[in-house]
C-alpha cells in the first residue's frame, strides 16, 4: 500500500548502491534511478549524493529515510491487520533460507504448512545468510532462517535449533579412516570451500581461530557457493570439506561419502531472524510458530550435550 518509491528509495539508502538496489528489488537499475528522481522531485530536494563513482545520503535523504521506515512500517502494519481481521491463515508468505536451511529443511516445512492452510501462497528465496539477512531488512522478505546469528542492528535474531558440520570426504579419501578429525590436522589436505558471505564459511572460521588454526592455513583449492556442488566435488576425491550432516544425509547413506566428526565438536545455531519493531500478522506469526516446533524436532535441544559427551 505505501508509495512503492519509499521503498525504492530506502533499498538505495541501505545499499548506498543503485545497482544493488535493483537486484534486491528485482528491478533494473533505469528504473529505480526513475524512481529516485521522481521522489526527488516531489519533495523538491536531492535525497543523494552522487560523486567519484559512490552514493552518500544527504542531510534531506538522511531525514527522509527515518520517515520511511516508519511510513512502511505502518502501511505493512496496517495491511496485515486488515487481513487477520478475516481470521483465516491467507494471504502472500516471503520467506528467505540460506543454503542449508533453505535446500535442505525449508522445502518440507512449507509443504507442511501449505497442506494446513491451502489459502498460503508461499514464496522462497534461497541465497547466502548474507543476502538473506539483506533482504529481510529491506522487508522484501517477511522471515529469514539462517544459519548463526545476524549482523544487522535492525533485526532481531532468535535461534531455533541446533546443528552439527563434520569433515565430509569420499571414502578412497585418507581422511577416511579416521574416528575423528582435529582442526591442527585439517591444513594437512587440500579443502574445498564455501564462499565468502556464508555463514557456514562465516562458523567454520570461528570454530578454526578458536582452536588457533588460522583459517588461511588451509589449503583451499576451489570456492563454492552450493552444498549440492560442493557434494560433487568432495565425491571426486579432489579434497574434504565441512558440511552439515542434513546436507550429506543421502550420500553418506549410499555409501557415497563419508564424515568424520570433528574433535571438539563444531555447533552451530539455525536462527530465524526479522525486522524489529514489526508488527507480525497472523499468518507469518502462524508460521513462525510452525517452524519453531518443526525445526527444534529435527535437531532436539540435546545434541550439544550429546556430542560433547562423544568427544571426550
Amino acid at each position: 500500500m505505501a508509495d512503492r518509491r519509499l521503498q525504492v528509495f530506502r533499498a538505495v539508502a541501505q545499499h548506498l548502491s543503485f545497482t544493488k538496489a535493483a537486484d534486491a528489488l528485482f528491478m533494473t537499475q533505469p528504473a529505480v534511478t526513475f524512481q529516485i528522481k521522481q521522489l526527488e522531485e516531489s519533495f523538491n530536494a536531492r535525497l543523494f549524493d552522487r560523486a567519484h563513482g559512490g552514493v552518500t545520503l544527504t542531510a534531506a535523504g538522511v531525514m527522509a529515510l527515518d520517515y520511511a521506515e516508519r511510513i512502511l512500517a505502518l502501511s505493512g502494519e496496517l495491511e496485515a491487520r486488515l487481513k487477520d481481521m478475516s481470521g483465516q491463515v491467507a494471504g502472500s508468505l516471503l520467506i528467505g533460507g540460506s543454503m542449508t536451511i533453505g535446500e535442505y529443511l525449508l522445502p518440507q516445512l512449507i509443504g507442511e504448512f501449505k497442506g494446513r492452510f491451502p489459502a498460503v501462497v508461499p514464496t522462497l528465496f534461497i541465497g547466502n545468510s548474507e543476502a538473506v539477512q539483506d533482504r529481510v531488512a529491506e522487508r522484501t522478505l517477511d522471515l529469514g532462517f539462517i544459519e548463526g546469528d545476524s549482523h544487522l542492528s535492525s533485526l532481531l535474531s532468535e535461534v531455533c535449533c541446533e546443528d552439527e558440520l563434520q569433515v565430509v570426504c569420499a571414502p578412497s579419501h585418507a581422511m577416511a579412516r579416521e574416528a575423528y578429525a582435529l582442526p591442527a590436522s585439517l591444513t594437512r589436505h587440500p579443502y574445498i570451500s564455501r564462499e565468502a558471505g556464508s555463514g557456514t564459511r562465516a562458523v567454520i572460521d570461528r570454530y578454526l581461530q578458536k582452536a588457533g588454526v588460522p583459517p588461511d592455513s588451509l589449503n583451499v583449492v576451489v570456492e563454492l557457493g552450493s552444498p549440492e556442488a560442493l557434494k560433487g566435488l568432495v565425491a571426486t576425491g579432489l579434497g574434504f570439506a565441512i558440511m552439515s550432516r542434513v546436507i550429506a544425509a543421502k550420500e553418506l547413506e549410499l555409501g557415497q561419502l563419508v564424515q568424520i566428526p570433528l574433535r571438539p565438536p563444531l555447533l552451530r545455531n539455525f536462527s530465524v531472524v526479522y525486522p524489529k519493531e514489526r508488527f507480525h500478522s497472523k499468518l507469518v506469526a502462524s508460521f513462525l510458530q510452525f517452524a519453531r516446533a518443526r525445526l527444534a524436532g529435527m535437531h532436539p535441544p540435546g545434541l550439544a550435550a550429546s556430542a560433547l559427551q562423544q568427544a571426550e
